[in-house]
């Protein structure tokens, strides 16, 4: 990658869903032999995906400058709200490949997701913004989070996901701790369980 970078074909090179242990083993060889490390790992992170940007990574960013750049944060469109009544027809869910994602909105757990997105949604309407834009901005919000990535298949949808950042200033300490009590999935590390 130090070459990719030295012959102007990229600024920077990160990692995408390596474990903490493999970015730490790239930083320090890349350290040892003089050459760049990574500067940013490409993580999952949204309101059901939540222990690596959470609990990993600010170790990393803290130790090294480690910086997050998240994708699928509306869950691969489950928190966009479109399944809450089933699984809709031409729906990425209804797709052949896509069986996977299926048995997860069909399933127990996919059952309580929805659940919560319900209420989720009432937040999202008190603070006047669609679901999608409340869960986008959620992921803005944490401090460790360098970008999210949006994923839109219409124009339209990208313009409402780009509103995120309008909710963004919105998202105060006490909205933040609902949604939180709501989701009922804080990770912790082991840092905060001592203490």
């Amino acid at each position: 990658m130090t070459h990719v970078i030295n012959q102007g074909m990229a600024m920077y090179w990160g990692t995408s869903r390596w474990t903490s242990m493999e970015i730490m083993e790239a930083y320090s060889v890349a350290r040892q032999f003089n050459q760049i490390p990574p500067i940013c790992e490409q993580a999952e992170y949204h309101m059901f995906q939540r222990e690596k940007v959470e609990v990993q990574l600010p170790e990393l960013f803290h130790k090294i400058g480690i910086g997050a750049m998240t994708w699928s944060p509306l869950a691969c469109g489950i928190i966009s709200g479109k399944y809450n009544s089933g699984i809709p027809s031409f729906s990425r869910a209804s797709l052949k490949g896509y069986q996977w994602m299926k048995d997860k909105i069909l399933s127990e757990e996919g059952s309580r997701q929805q659940v919560k997105l319900k209420e989720l949604k009432a937040i999202a309407e008190h603070l006047g913004c669609t679901l999608p834009q409340l869960a986008i901005a959620w992921c803005l919000r944490n401090e460790g989070v360098n970008s999210v990535l949006l994923g839109a298949s219409r124009t339209d949808q990208l313009m409402e996901n780009i509103r995120a950042i309008q909710v963004l200033p919105k998202l105060s300490l006490s909205i933040v701790s609902e949604v939180d009590n709501l989701l009922g999935n804080k990770p912790y590390s082991k840092k905060d369980l001592r203490s």
